[in-house]
């Protein structure tokens, strides 16, 4: 969902939180040395070295392509011509000048508020289930799923019920009293209509014509974030630095505020495979998916193409070895494992048992790596900036350094690539970093590169 990004608990829910101020002494950490990716220290080791361009889609919720900090970084689809009103590619979708929303429909209108996925199933699953004798059930376990959201629906709207009160009273500040209110009226509201505006079948993967060229949308905060960590400007003494620099962003808008739909995020990841993405950035995810198999289908396309998919942990705390986080690397129905996938739990500029952020999912055989995620100050839209935590923040990282690797490299595979993320990271064998993912590290492009450098000497 599009609020992954970043969370604080208050009043026993949890929220959003944004700084507008970078936190003094952290600005750029994350490029540094120490609990950093030593990006810095790659780039001088390749200072000499020149770099090819490699194309990064970000599925998201928007992006400002007008931002100063990321102009020259904005993939361009040269062949289509603006504003025409044709599909000069002749690739389904009009004027994709630089990327696609799913989010909105042929008349320019944008969706900004969506239901949760817990949502949805409860609304579908209702009438059918509301006060039936389980014994009489064909499919038991369509109905314990219908309990299971029910219960988890009820439970946080009687929790939201309390604070309606001092909502009314203006007891809160505007950023707690808009996270209530979205609850109340959309993500938690079962009769919300979140597909009227857009106009297709959402559970009809055959129906893919809709949508428009509107890459930014109505509240591109999340993505823009995610996209400056990915290809900031370098250097220029504006808000931080991105982890790679000869980058172009391809914004494939797909999460509203609330759950992603499982059809918009299949059809983002092909688009994003079709237009020559080499890495795609997935900063979102969701407790309940209801077409895993569709989502599936469409990993697996970008997993043969050899296209990397790095994708957020999750903001729940919680072991997504037991608990998935869709879409997750290990379906039910799953027989071989992603080749091009790399799922990514947020570590902090702290020491010791505080490097892991309080906040992330992790996961001995489903978290493959850790990346800086907390305390992240970049790119917000209106060329603003603003200080960002979440495995939301922590993808994006690897999903730089993958772009990084690849535009020196260009002739190291994807695969290749991922599995020297992996093995050249800084492992910890301590703090309870070995439980909490596969390499029980964090990403250290210093590293990476020496990898690079010998694997490319052995493959020219």
């Amino acid at each position: 969902m599009n609020k992954i990004s970043s969370f604080l608990i208050v009043l026993g829910f949890s929220v959003p939180h944004l700084v507008a101020q970078a936190i003094p002494g952290t600005l750029n950490w994350y490029n540094g040395e120490g609990q950093g990716m030593y990006t810095d220290q790659a780039y001088k080791m390749l200072k000499k070295k020149k770099s090819s361009t490699v194309v990064v889609a970000v599925i998201d919720s928007g992006v400002d392509i007008e931002h100063e900090d990321l102009q020259g970084k904005i993939w361009v689809n040269t062949k289509e011509i603006p504003g025409n009103k044709i599909d000069d590619d002749k690739n389904g979708y009009v004027d994709d000048v630089h990327g696609w929303n799913f989010l909105g429909n042929a008349n320019g209108e944008n969706q900004e508020n969506a239901r949760l996925e817990k949502t949805r199933i409860y609304f579908q699953l209702k009438d059918k289930y509301d006060g039936v004798d389980p014994q009489t059930l064909m499919d038991a376990e369509e109905f314990y799923l219908f309990q299971e959201v029910k219960s988890a629906v009820e439970g946080e709207l009687e929790n939201l019920d309390q604070y309606k009160e001092a909502l009314a009273n203006g007891q809160f500040d505007a950023e707690t009293k808009k996270y209530i209110e979205d609850q109340l009226n959309y993500n938690l509201n079962i009769y919300y209509d979140d597909r009227s505006l857009i106009g297709d079948n959402p559970d009809d993967f055959t129906d893919t014509h809709y949508g428009n060229g509107d890459v930014e949308g109505p509240d591109a905060l999340h993505g823009t974030h995610v996209s400056g960590i990915i290809a900031a400007i370098r250097g220029n003494g504006k808000g931080g630095d991105g982890v790679a620099e000869n980058v172009k962003i391809m914004s494939i808008r797909t999460v509203p505020n609330g759950d992603e739909r499982d059809k918009d995020v299949a059809l983002a990841i092909r688009y994003a495979v079709d237009n020559g993405a080499q890495v795609i950035n997935m900063s979102f995810g969701k407790d309940y998916s209801t077409h895993p198999y569709d989502v599936y289908q469409a990993m697996l396309y970008a997993d043969t193409n050899g296209v990397l998919m790095v994708h957020a942990a999750g903001n729940d705390a919680k072991d997504v070895d037991v608990e998935p986080n869709f879409p997750t690397s290990h379906f039910n129905f799953q027989e071989e494992p992603f080749t091009h996938l790399l799922t990514i739990g947020a570590s902090t500029r702290m020491t010791g048992e505080a490097m892991v952020a309080e906040f992330s999912n992790f996961g001995a055989e489903t978290v493959d790596v850790f990346a800086p995620g907390l305390e992240i100050y970049n790119t917000v839209p209106q060329s603003a900036y603003m200080n960002l935590q979440g495995t939301s923040m922590a993808a994006p990282m690897v999903t730089g350094a993958a772009a990084f690797l690849k535009s020196y490299y260009p002739n190291l595979s994807m695969w290749t690539i991922k599995n020297i993320l992996l093995e050249s990271a800084t492992v910890y064998t301590d703090f309870g970093f070995p439980s909490k993912s596969v390499t029980g590290g964090i990403v250290n492009l210093k590293n990476a590169v020496k990898m690079c450098e010998k694997a490319a000497k052995q493959n020219p």
